[in-house]
Protein backbone atom coordinates (compact mmCIF):
# COMPACT_ATOMS: atom_id res chain seq x y z
CA UNK A 1 0.00 0.00 0.00
CA UNK A 2 3.08 2.17 0.63
CA UNK A 3 4.36 1.73 -2.38
CA UNK A 4 1.09 2.48 -4.41
CA UNK A 5 0.59 5.61 -2.73
CA UNK A 6 4.04 7.23 -3.02
CA UNK A 7 3.96 6.59 -6.40
CA UNK A 8 0.19 8.14 -6.87
CA UNK A 9 1.92 11.03 -4.99
CA UNK A 10 4.77 11.51 -7.33
CA UNK A 11 2.46 11.36 -10.56
CA UNK A 12 -0.31 13.50 -9.21
CA UNK A 13 0.80 15.87 -6.80
CA UNK A 14 4.90 16.27 -7.86
CA UNK A 15 6.01 15.19 -4.47
CA UNK A 16 9.61 13.36 -5.41
CA UNK A 17 9.49 9.59 -4.40
CA UNK A 18 12.85 9.95 -2.26
CA UNK A 19 11.96 13.11 -0.54
CA UNK A 20 11.49 12.34 3.34
CA UNK A 21 7.74 13.35 3.93
CA UNK A 22 7.11 16.69 6.31
CA UNK A 23 5.36 15.22 10.04
CA UNK A 24 2.21 16.48 10.58
CA UNK A 25 2.78 19.99 12.89
CA UNK A 26 1.70 20.45 16.59
CA UNK A 27 -1.56 21.04 16.49
CA UNK A 28 -3.10 20.27 13.67
CA UNK A 29 -5.64 17.71 13.12
CA UNK A 30 -4.26 14.34 13.83
CA UNK A 31 -5.90 13.26 10.15
CA UNK A 32 -4.05 16.43 8.59
CA UNK A 33 -2.88 15.34 4.89
CA UNK A 34 -2.06 18.78 3.31
CA UNK A 35 -1.60 22.24 3.95
CA UNK A 36 -2.12 25.22 1.37
CA UNK A 37 -1.13 28.59 3.07
CA UNK A 38 -2.93 28.59 6.29
CA UNK A 39 -5.47 26.02 5.18
CA UNK A 40 -5.03 22.26 6.50
CA UNK A 41 -7.03 19.57 4.08
CA UNK A 42 -7.78 16.49 6.59
CA UNK A 43 -8.31 12.53 5.54
CA UNK A 44 -12.18 13.12 7.08
CA UNK A 45 -12.67 16.10 4.56
CA UNK A 46 -11.72 13.93 1.56
CA UNK A 47 -13.42 10.64 2.66
CA UNK A 48 -16.77 13.23 2.72
CA UNK A 49 -16.13 14.96 -0.51
CA UNK A 50 -15.27 11.20 -2.06
CA UNK A 51 -18.44 10.20 -1.23
CA UNK A 52 -20.62 13.15 -2.36
CA UNK A 53 -18.99 14.57 -5.84
CA UNK A 54 -18.36 12.39 -9.08
CA UNK A 55 -15.16 11.92 -8.94
CA UNK A 56 -14.61 8.76 -10.45
CA UNK A 57 -17.73 8.17 -12.85
CA UNK A 58 -19.76 5.54 -12.35
CA UNK A 59 -19.73 4.71 -8.72
CA UNK A 60 -17.69 5.90 -5.68
CA UNK A 61 -14.95 2.69 -4.81
CA UNK A 62 -15.20 1.07 -2.24
CA UNK A 63 -13.79 1.47 1.31
CA UNK A 64 -10.38 0.32 1.63
CA UNK A 65 -9.73 -0.80 -1.93
CA UNK A 66 -6.53 0.36 -3.47
CA UNK A 67 -8.94 2.16 -6.26
CA UNK A 68 -10.22 4.48 -3.39
CA UNK A 69 -6.86 5.26 -2.46
CA UNK A 70 -5.68 6.07 -6.12
CA UNK A 71 -9.36 8.27 -6.33
CA UNK A 72 -8.65 10.19 -2.84
CA UNK A 73 -5.06 11.14 -4.01
CA UNK A 74 -6.73 12.47 -7.25
CA UNK A 75 -9.23 14.20 -5.08
CA UNK A 76 -6.58 15.66 -2.64
CA UNK A 77 -4.88 17.26 -5.98
CA UNK A 78 -8.37 18.55 -6.66
CA UNK A 79 -9.17 20.13 -3.30
CA UNK A 80 -4.72 21.77 -3.10
CA UNK A 81 -5.80 23.23 -6.28
CA UNK A 82 -9.28 24.52 -4.96
CA UNK A 83 -7.35 25.76 -1.74
CA UNK A 84 -4.90 27.73 -3.63
CA UNK A 85 -7.41 29.43 -6.26
CA UNK A 86 -9.54 30.22 -2.74
CA UNK A 87 -6.37 31.92 -1.29
CA UNK A 88 -5.97 33.85 -4.42
CA UNK A 89 -9.19 34.97 -4.90
CA UNK A 90 -8.72 36.41 -0.79
CA UNK A 91 -5.83 38.47 -1.64
CA UNK A 92 -7.39 39.80 -4.92
CA UNK A 93 -10.67 41.20 -2.66
CA UNK A 94 -13.10 39.07 -4.65
CA UNK A 95 -14.95 38.41 -1.05
CA UNK A 96 -15.75 42.10 -1.00
CA UNK A 97 -17.61 42.01 -4.24
CA UNK A 98 -20.85 43.74 -3.52
CA UNK A 99 -22.82 41.05 -5.76
CA UNK A 100 -20.77 38.12 -3.48
CA UNK A 101 -21.73 39.55 -0.32
CA UNK A 102 -25.45 40.06 -1.27
CA UNK A 103 -25.56 36.38 -2.09
CA UNK A 104 -23.77 35.59 1.52
CA UNK A 105 -26.35 37.32 3.34
CA UNK A 106 -29.21 36.24 0.99
CA UNK A 107 -28.22 32.38 1.81
CA UNK A 108 -27.65 33.74 5.60
CA UNK A 109 -30.44 34.33 5.96
CA UNK A 110 -32.30 31.11 4.33
CA UNK A 111 -30.21 29.38 6.71
CA UNK A 112 -31.05 31.05 9.75
CA UNK A 113 -34.83 31.18 8.75
CA UNK A 114 -34.82 27.53 7.86
CA UNK A 115 -32.64 26.80 11.35
CA UNK A 116 -35.44 28.62 13.23
CA UNK A 117 -38.79 26.79 11.20
CA UNK A 118 -37.35 23.70 12.65
CA UNK A 119 -36.73 24.73 16.57
CA UNK A 120 -39.62 26.51 17.06
CA UNK A 121 -42.38 26.42 14.06
CA UNK A 122 -42.17 22.46 12.62
CA UNK A 123 -43.95 19.79 14.41
CA UNK A 124 -45.52 16.41 13.73
CA UNK A 125 -48.93 16.40 11.88
CA UNK A 126 -50.71 13.15 12.75
CA UNK A 127 -53.77 12.04 10.62
CA UNK A 128 -55.73 8.97 12.66
CA UNK A 129 -58.19 5.91 11.48
CA UNK A 130 -60.98 7.56 12.77
CA UNK A 131 -60.15 11.29 11.38
CA UNK A 132 -60.02 9.90 7.83
CA UNK A 133 -63.12 7.28 8.71
CA UNK A 134 -64.89 11.21 9.47
CA UNK A 135 -63.73 12.60 6.26
CA UNK A 136 -65.01 9.62 3.45
CA UNK A 137 -68.30 9.60 5.77
CA UNK A 138 -68.60 13.83 5.36
CA UNK A 139 -67.11 13.83 1.64
CA UNK A 140 -68.99 10.62 -0.04
CA UNK A 141 -72.22 8.63 -0.24
CA UNK A 142 -72.39 5.99 1.38
CA UNK A 143 -72.05 3.04 -1.60
CA UNK A 144 -68.32 4.61 -2.23
CA UNK A 145 -65.78 1.28 -1.59
CA UNK A 146 -63.76 2.34 0.52
CA UNK A 147 -60.03 1.17 -0.94
CA UNK A 148 -56.57 1.67 0.76
CA UNK A 149 -55.93 4.01 -2.00
CA UNK A 150 -58.87 5.79 -0.69
CA UNK A 151 -57.63 6.07 2.57
CA UNK A 152 -54.27 7.14 1.74
CA UNK A 153 -55.62 10.23 -1.00
CA UNK A 154 -57.70 11.15 1.78
CA UNK A 155 -54.92 10.81 4.52
CA UNK A 156 -52.53 12.90 2.35
CA UNK A 157 -55.81 15.68 1.44
CA UNK A 158 -56.09 15.83 5.36
CA UNK A 159 -52.24 16.26 5.94
CA UNK A 160 -51.99 19.03 3.04
CA UNK A 161 -55.10 21.04 4.52
CA UNK A 162 -53.23 21.18 7.96
CA UNK A 163 -49.94 22.37 6.28
CA UNK A 164 -51.18 25.04 4.76
CA UNK A 165 -53.63 25.62 8.27
CA UNK A 166 -50.17 25.63 10.02
CA UNK A 167 -48.71 27.75 8.05
CA UNK A 168 -51.17 30.42 7.97
CA UNK A 169 -51.08 30.84 11.63
CA UNK A 170 -46.84 30.12 11.53
CA UNK A 171 -47.21 33.43 9.34
CA UNK A 172 -49.59 35.29 11.51
CA UNK A 173 -47.38 34.75 14.84
CA UNK A 174 -44.13 35.66 12.64
CA UNK A 175 -45.65 39.25 11.55
CA UNK A 176 -47.10 39.66 14.84
CA UNK A 177 -46.67 43.34 16.07
CA UNK A 178 -44.41 43.99 12.73
CA UNK A 179 -46.05 46.33 9.54
CA UNK A 180 -45.74 44.80 6.42
CA UNK A 181 -46.77 45.81 2.85
CA UNK A 182 -46.57 44.52 -0.48
CA UNK A 183 -46.87 47.28 -3.45
CA UNK A 184 -48.19 45.05 -5.89
CA UNK A 185 -48.81 47.53 -8.52
CA UNK A 186 -44.59 48.09 -8.59
CA UNK A 187 -44.93 44.10 -9.55
CA UNK A 188 -46.60 44.11 -13.04
CA UNK A 189 -44.38 42.68 -15.69
CA UNK A 190 -44.97 45.06 -18.31
CA UNK A 191 -43.05 47.61 -16.30
CA UNK A 192 -40.30 45.58 -15.90
CA UNK A 193 -37.95 47.20 -18.22
CA UNK A 194 -38.39 50.71 -17.30
CA UNK A 195 -38.16 49.78 -13.13
CA UNK A 196 -35.42 50.62 -11.45
CA UNK A 197 -33.72 48.09 -9.23
CA UNK A 198 -33.79 50.70 -6.38
CA UNK A 199 -37.69 50.94 -6.47
CA UNK A 200 -39.38 49.45 -3.32
CA UNK A 201 -41.95 46.60 -3.64
CA UNK A 202 -42.15 45.53 -0.14
CA UNK A 203 -41.67 47.13 3.34
CA UNK A 204 -40.55 45.32 6.58
CA UNK A 205 -41.18 47.57 9.88
CA UNK A 206 -39.99 49.79 8.08
CA UNK A 207 -36.65 47.94 6.02
CA UNK A 208 -37.64 48.21 2.27
CA UNK A 209 -37.37 45.50 -0.36
CA UNK A 210 -36.22 46.60 -3.31
CA UNK A 211 -37.11 45.29 -6.93
CA UNK A 212 -33.22 44.30 -7.78
CA UNK A 213 -32.88 41.73 -4.81
CA UNK A 214 -37.08 40.79 -5.64
CA UNK A 215 -36.30 39.74 -9.10
CA UNK A 216 -33.22 37.53 -8.50
CA UNK A 217 -35.34 35.40 -6.39
CA UNK A 218 -38.12 35.50 -9.01
CA UNK A 219 -35.29 34.42 -11.66
CA UNK A 220 -34.57 31.21 -9.43
CA UNK A 221 -38.51 30.44 -8.46
CA UNK A 222 -39.36 30.69 -12.97
CA UNK A 223 -42.06 33.01 -11.82
CA UNK A 224 -41.01 36.17 -13.34
CA UNK A 225 -44.84 37.17 -15.43
CA UNK A 226 -47.44 36.87 -13.10
CA UNK A 227 -48.29 39.06 -10.10
CA UNK A 228 -50.21 37.03 -7.80
CA UNK A 229 -46.94 34.96 -8.24
CA UNK A 230 -44.84 37.44 -7.44
CA UNK A 231 -46.97 38.52 -4.51
CA UNK A 232 -46.52 35.08 -2.86
CA UNK A 233 -42.72 34.92 -3.50
CA UNK A 234 -42.30 38.17 -1.88
CA UNK A 235 -44.89 36.90 1.17
CA UNK A 236 -42.07 34.10 1.34
CA UNK A 237 -38.94 36.39 1.35
CA UNK A 238 -40.43 38.32 4.30
CA UNK A 239 -40.97 34.95 6.50
CA UNK A 240 -37.18 34.05 5.69
CA UNK A 241 -36.47 37.62 6.86
CA UNK A 242 -38.37 37.97 9.75
CA UNK A 243 -37.28 34.08 10.72
CA UNK A 244 -34.10 35.23 10.38
CA UNK A 245 -33.99 38.07 12.24
CA UNK A 246 -35.54 35.75 15.17
CA UNK A 247 -32.99 33.09 14.24
CA UNK A 248 -30.01 35.78 14.87
CA UNK A 249 -31.85 37.06 18.08
CA UNK A 250 -32.13 33.71 19.82
CA UNK A 251 -28.04 32.91 19.17
CA UNK A 252 -28.75 30.45 15.80
CA UNK A 253 -26.26 32.29 14.29
CA UNK A 254 -23.75 30.75 16.62
CA UNK A 255 -24.94 27.61 16.05
CA UNK A 256 -22.47 24.96 14.70
CA UNK A 257 -24.89 23.67 11.75
CA UNK A 258 -25.41 27.15 10.74
CA UNK A 259 -21.49 28.26 10.89
CA UNK A 260 -20.64 24.74 8.78
CA UNK A 261 -23.11 25.66 5.94
CA UNK A 262 -21.96 29.17 5.82
CA UNK A 263 -18.32 28.34 5.87
CA UNK A 264 -19.04 26.00 3.05
CA UNK A 265 -20.92 28.47 1.04
CA UNK A 266 -19.03 30.92 1.44
CA UNK A 267 -15.98 29.09 0.27
CA UNK A 268 -17.79 27.36 -2.87
CA UNK A 269 -19.32 30.79 -3.75
CA UNK A 270 -16.14 32.89 -3.84
CA UNK A 271 -14.44 29.58 -6.03
CA UNK A 272 -16.81 30.03 -8.11
CA UNK A 273 -16.67 33.93 -8.84
CA UNK A 274 -13.09 33.58 -8.90
CA UNK A 275 -13.04 31.40 -11.27
CA UNK A 276 -15.53 32.91 -13.04
CA UNK A 277 -13.72 36.20 -13.38
CA UNK A 278 -10.21 34.49 -14.17
CA UNK A 279 -12.40 33.08 -17.25
CA UNK A 280 -13.02 36.05 -18.55
CA UNK A 281 -10.20 37.44 -17.91
CA UNK A 282 -8.34 34.19 -19.82
CA UNK A 283 -10.85 34.27 -22.36
CA UNK A 284 -9.26 33.06 -25.64
CA UNK A 285 -9.29 35.46 -28.84
CA UNK A 286 -10.41 33.63 -32.30
CA UNK A 287 -6.85 33.69 -33.36
CA UNK A 288 -5.48 31.96 -30.02
CA UNK A 289 -8.54 29.09 -30.85
CA UNK A 290 -7.14 28.53 -34.17
CA UNK A 291 -3.85 28.15 -33.68
CA UNK A 292 -4.69 25.85 -30.31
CA UNK A 293 -6.82 23.62 -32.57
CA UNK A 294 -3.83 23.27 -35.53
CA UNK A 295 -0.87 22.45 -32.73
CA UNK A 296 -3.54 19.97 -31.02
CA UNK A 297 -6.45 18.84 -33.99
CA UNK A 298 -5.23 15.10 -32.92
CA UNK A 299 -6.11 15.16 -29.84
CA UNK A 300 -9.61 17.41 -30.59
CA UNK A 301 -11.46 14.53 -31.36
CA UNK A 302 -15.55 13.86 -30.44
CA UNK A 303 -14.49 10.36 -29.16
CA UNK A 304 -16.40 7.19 -30.06
CA UNK A 305 -19.96 7.43 -27.36
CA UNK A 306 -21.70 4.18 -26.98
CA UNK A 307 -25.57 4.26 -25.26
CA UNK A 308 -25.99 1.00 -22.86
CA UNK A 309 -27.78 -0.43 -20.68
CA UNK A 310 -26.27 -1.55 -17.13
CA UNK A 311 -27.24 -4.08 -14.61
CA UNK A 312 -24.39 -3.53 -10.95
CA UNK A 313 -24.64 -7.12 -9.33
CA UNK A 314 -23.30 -7.84 -6.15
CA UNK A 315 -21.23 -10.85 -7.15
CA UNK A 316 -20.07 -13.14 -10.06
CA UNK A 317 -22.34 -15.61 -9.16
CA UNK A 318 -25.54 -13.18 -8.88
CA UNK A 319 -24.48 -11.99 -12.30
CA UNK A 320 -23.70 -14.89 -14.15
CA UNK A 321 -27.35 -16.15 -12.81
CA UNK A 322 -29.15 -13.20 -13.81
CA UNK A 323 -27.49 -12.55 -17.39
CA UNK A 324 -28.62 -16.31 -18.10
CA UNK A 325 -32.00 -15.59 -17.27
CA UNK A 326 -31.98 -12.29 -19.92
CA UNK A 327 -30.70 -14.38 -22.45
CA UNK A 328 -33.15 -17.43 -21.91
CA UNK A 329 -35.71 -14.41 -21.70
CA UNK A 330 -37.27 -14.96 -18.43
CA UNK A 331 -36.68 -11.36 -17.71
CA UNK A 332 -35.85 -7.88 -19.46
CA UNK A 333 -32.66 -5.81 -18.30
CA UNK A 334 -35.08 -3.48 -17.43
CA UNK A 335 -36.41 -6.07 -14.47
CA UNK A 336 -32.92 -6.86 -14.08
CA UNK A 337 -32.29 -3.77 -13.34
CA UNK A 338 -35.03 -2.87 -11.21
CA UNK A 339 -34.98 -6.16 -9.13
CA UNK A 340 -31.69 -7.02 -9.27
CA UNK A 341 -28.94 -3.97 -9.45
CA UNK A 342 -27.10 -2.09 -6.67
CA UNK A 343 -26.73 0.72 -8.65
CA UNK A 344 -28.65 3.62 -6.56
CA UNK A 345 -30.17 5.14 -9.82
CA UNK A 346 -31.31 1.49 -11.21
CA UNK A 347 -34.89 2.05 -9.82
CA UNK A 348 -34.89 5.71 -11.79
CA UNK A 349 -33.27 4.75 -14.82
CA UNK A 350 -34.30 1.02 -15.47
CA UNK A 351 -30.70 0.24 -16.28
CA UNK A 352 -30.47 2.97 -18.61
CA UNK A 353 -27.06 5.03 -18.49
CA UNK A 354 -27.30 6.71 -21.51
CA UNK A 355 -24.75 7.72 -23.67
CA UNK A 356 -20.47 7.25 -22.38
CA UNK A 357 -17.27 8.43 -24.30
CA UNK A 358 -14.55 5.82 -24.60
CA UNK A 359 -11.69 6.22 -21.95
CA UNK A 360 -13.73 7.63 -19.22
CA UNK A 361 -15.18 5.23 -17.24
CA UNK A 362 -13.29 2.15 -15.43
CA UNK A 363 -10.75 0.56 -17.52
CA UNK A 364 -12.43 -2.87 -17.20
CA UNK A 365 -15.84 -1.81 -17.71
CA UNK A 366 -14.67 0.08 -20.65
CA UNK A 367 -12.28 -2.31 -22.55
CA UNK A 368 -15.86 -4.82 -22.66
CA UNK A 369 -18.13 -1.84 -23.81
CA UNK A 370 -16.35 -0.78 -26.48
CA UNK A 371 -15.29 -4.34 -27.62
CA UNK A 372 -19.09 -5.64 -27.92
CA UNK A 373 -21.72 -5.68 -31.03
CA UNK A 374 -25.03 -4.25 -30.73
CA UNK A 375 -27.80 -5.80 -28.89
CA UNK A 376 -25.50 -8.12 -27.06
CA UNK A 377 -25.15 -8.91 -23.39
CA UNK A 378 -21.64 -8.42 -22.33
CA UNK A 379 -19.91 -9.47 -18.78
CA UNK A 380 -20.27 -10.04 -16.11
CA UNK A 381 -17.09 -7.82 -15.55
CA UNK A 382 -16.01 -6.28 -12.66
CA UNK A 383 -15.07 -3.05 -11.32
CA UNK A 384 -14.87 -1.62 -7.89
CA UNK A 385 -18.66 -0.71 -8.07
CA UNK A 386 -19.65 -4.38 -8.31
CA UNK A 387 -20.09 -6.75 -11.30
CA UNK A 388 -21.66 -5.02 -13.99
CA UNK A 389 -23.57 -6.77 -16.92
CA UNK A 390 -23.78 -4.34 -19.85
CA UNK A 391 -25.61 -4.01 -23.17
CA UNK A 392 -25.06 -1.65 -26.03
CA UNK A 393 -28.07 -0.10 -27.83
CA UNK A 394 -26.39 2.13 -30.25
CA UNK A 395 -22.93 3.34 -31.18
CA UNK A 396 -21.70 7.06 -32.65
CA UNK A 397 -18.30 6.73 -34.22
CA UNK A 398 -15.50 8.57 -32.88
CA UNK A 399 -15.20 11.60 -35.84
CA UNK A 400 -12.68 14.92 -36.20
CA UNK A 401 -14.61 17.82 -37.28
CA UNK A 402 -13.40 21.43 -38.64
CA UNK A 403 -12.62 24.15 -36.67
CA UNK A 404 -15.37 26.11 -38.25
CA UNK A 405 -17.78 23.57 -36.87
CA UNK A 406 -19.41 24.50 -33.13
CA UNK A 407 -18.46 21.96 -30.89
CA UNK A 408 -15.16 22.00 -32.22
CA UNK A 409 -14.68 25.09 -31.36
CA UNK A 410 -16.49 24.92 -27.97
CA UNK A 411 -14.15 21.78 -27.15
CA UNK A 412 -10.90 23.80 -28.42
CA UNK A 413 -12.04 26.78 -26.20
CA UNK A 414 -12.82 24.31 -23.12
CA UNK A 415 -9.60 22.62 -23.53
CA UNK A 416 -7.40 25.76 -24.09
CA UNK A 417 -9.30 27.48 -20.87
CA UNK A 418 -8.70 24.38 -18.85
CA UNK A 419 -4.67 24.33 -19.83
CA UNK A 420 -4.94 28.22 -18.56
CA UNK A 421 -6.25 27.42 -15.34
CA UNK A 422 -4.33 24.60 -14.78
CA UNK A 423 -1.12 26.52 -14.94
CA UNK A 424 -2.59 29.64 -13.11
CA UNK A 425 -2.83 27.44 -10.21
CA UNK A 426 0.21 25.66 -10.82
CA UNK A 427 1.95 29.36 -10.46
CA UNK A 428 0.00 30.18 -7.67
CA UNK A 429 1.13 26.68 -5.68
CA UNK A 430 4.93 27.14 -6.91
CA UNK A 431 4.95 30.92 -6.58
CA UNK A 432 2.72 32.86 -4.14
CA UNK A 433 1.53 29.95 -1.64
CA UNK A 434 3.28 26.89 0.10
CA UNK A 435 1.94 23.53 -0.23
CA UNK A 436 2.74 20.73 2.28
CA UNK A 437 1.82 17.12 1.58
CA UNK A 438 2.13 14.91 4.47
CA UNK A 439 2.53 11.68 2.27
CA UNK A 440 3.45 9.29 5.36
CA UNK A 441 0.00 10.32 7.46
CA UNK A 442 -2.11 10.35 4.32
CA UNK A 443 -0.54 6.16 3.93
CA UNK A 444 -0.92 5.80 7.44
CA UNK A 445 -4.89 6.59 7.77
CA UNK A 446 -5.58 4.63 4.74
CA UNK A 447 -3.59 1.51 5.59
CA UNK A 448 -5.37 2.07 9.28
CA UNK A 449 -8.84 2.37 7.59
CA UNK A 450 -7.72 -0.86 4.82
CA UNK A 451 -7.05 -2.77 8.09
CA UNK A 452 -10.24 -1.78 10.13
CA UNK A 453 -12.68 -2.04 7.01
CA UNK A 454 -11.38 -5.83 6.88
CA UNK A 455 -11.78 -6.14 10.21
CA UNK A 456 -15.20 -5.25 10.18
CA UNK A 457 -15.95 -6.89 7.32
CA UNK A 458 -14.95 -10.67 8.85
CA UNK A 459 -16.83 -9.60 12.09
CA UNK A 460 -19.90 -9.26 9.65
CA UNK A 461 -19.37 -12.43 8.31
CA UNK A 462 -19.41 -13.81 11.79
CA UNK A 463 -22.04 -12.51 13.32
CA UNK A 464 -24.32 -11.88 10.35
CA UNK A 465 -27.21 -10.78 12.84
CA UNK A 466 -25.06 -7.47 13.67
CA UNK A 467 -24.28 -6.73 9.79
CA UNK A 468 -26.99 -3.75 9.48
CA UNK A 469 -25.03 -2.11 13.00
CA UNK A 470 -21.66 -3.23 11.32
CA UNK A 471 -22.50 -1.54 8.15
CA UNK A 472 -23.74 2.09 10.11
CA UNK A 473 -20.31 2.06 11.87
CA UNK A 474 -18.88 1.40 8.47
CA UNK A 475 -21.13 4.50 6.78
CA UNK A 476 -20.49 6.65 10.01
CA UNK A 477 -16.51 7.26 8.47
CA UNK A 478 -17.80 8.96 5.19
CA UNK A 479 -20.57 10.48 7.03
Amino acid sequence: MKRLLTFAFSSLLLTPAWAESPQVPEGAPADAVARVGDQTITYSQLNTQLNSSAVVGVSVPVLGSPERGTVMLTLLDKVISANLLYLDAIRQGVDQDPAYRDEIETFSDAVLGELYRRKNLVGEITVTADEVDAFIQENYTADTEVTDRLREGVEATIRSNRVAERAAADRARLRQGVEVSIHAGSLEPADDGDRGDDVLVAEIGGEGITWGETKRRLSTLNNAVDVQKRVASLDNLIDQRLMARKGRKAGLDQDAAYQSRMAEFRKTRLLNLHRENLSRDMEPTDEELRAYYEDNRDQILIKERRKIQMVVLPSKEQADEVKARIEAGEITIYQAALEHSIDPNAKRTLGDFGWVAKGTGFSQLDEVTFALEPDTLGGPVESPAGWHLVKVTDIRDAHFTAFEDEDTRTMTRRRLLKEKMEQYVVDLRKQDFPVTVYEDNMNRLFTEEAQWIAAKTKDMEAHPERAKQILDEMRNIVE
